[in-house]
């Protein structure tokens, strides 16, 4: 028996840095959006054991190093069963493309491997296999707008965001996680040891340092500066970094369980996202 299962792609709506764990993860805060953007995951079982990955994507791994494969295997175990497990990836979403690709596939593909066995897990077991695979792969066992902490593993389902109309964009370079979070790992250290070792030779005569003067330059309302706001009419792009402001702002807070004054202000539906 085969069953066909669309696995959709997300999006981060903000996602807020913190330091690293223990684990070696990162502390994260992030609200994820599911979008329709989608592969289509078909899982297959039968007579005898092990499990078979086919994709025609050259850079989908066909070994245990996939989620798919990983995750199938959990399932299995805890659902008792042996059997041989099928799994065919269509892509159509960009590899290493942020959008959540192979994390999404694994949670189709645990789906698709229920269907087909007639089986299902619990929920909490399901959440337990998925964050124990992949952090971000509990999110698409929600799906639609979902709350993300601690190394995004940890979900809580917010109220939807109206349906509309966005355009993804992605390079033709994809961007492997572990080494984007290094990559941060490193310009924050740099960052930090910048700031540990400040220019202390005293400024010249008649001179101000670059902070210093922007901020007194900027305080006493020096008519040399052009004020943009009055100049400039609000259009989309305002809209969209209002929002940014109000998501960064209510990811800062450190000990809120809602949104900030911005995201009730209007609710949902007053959302200057489109």
């Amino acid at each position: 028996m085969t069953v066909t299962v669309r696995s959709f792609a997300k999006i981060n709506l903000g996602l807020r840095i913190g330091p690293t764990r223990e684990d070696g993860f990162h502390e994260l805060l992030t609200v994820y959006q599911t979008i329709g953007l989608h592969d289509v995951i078909r899982v297959g079982v039968g007579r005898g054991n092990g499990i078979e990955i086919r994709c025609e994507d050259r850079r989908v791994p066909r070994d245990d190093s996939n989620t798919c494969f990983r995750i199938v295997e959990r399932a299995l175990a805890a659902l008792r069963v042996k059997t041989r497990v099928t799994i065919e990836i269509e892509k159509r979403l960009p590899v290493q493309g942020g959008l959540g690709g192979a994390s999404a596939n694994a949670v189709a593909t645990l789906f698709g491997l229920e269907r087909a066995l007639r089986k299902s897990l619990p929920m909490v077991e399901r959440l337990r296999i998925a964050a124990e695979v992949g952090s971000d792969l509990p999110l698409f066992l929600v799906g639609g707008t979902v709350l993300g902490v601690g190394r995004g593993e940890r979900v809580f389902p917010l109220p939807d965001l109206p349906a509309m109309a966005c355009v993804v964009v992605t390079p033709e370079v994809g961007v492997s996680t572990p080494r984007a979070f290094a990559e941060w790992d490193r310009l924050c250290g740099a960052h930090d040891r910048a700031a540990e070792t400040p220019d202390e030779r005293p400024a010249e005569p008649g001179s101000a340092r670059t902070g210093e003067g922007a901020r007194s330059h900027m305080d006493r309302g020096d008519s040399s500066v052009p004020n943009r706001a009055k100049l400039t009419a609000a259009d989309a792009s305002d809209r969209m970094n209002e929002l940014s402001r109000g998501l960064s702002a209510w990811l800062s807070e450190l000990h809120s369980s809602a949104p900030s004054s911005f995201m009730r202000r209007g609710g949902r539906a007053g959302n200057p996202l489109p």
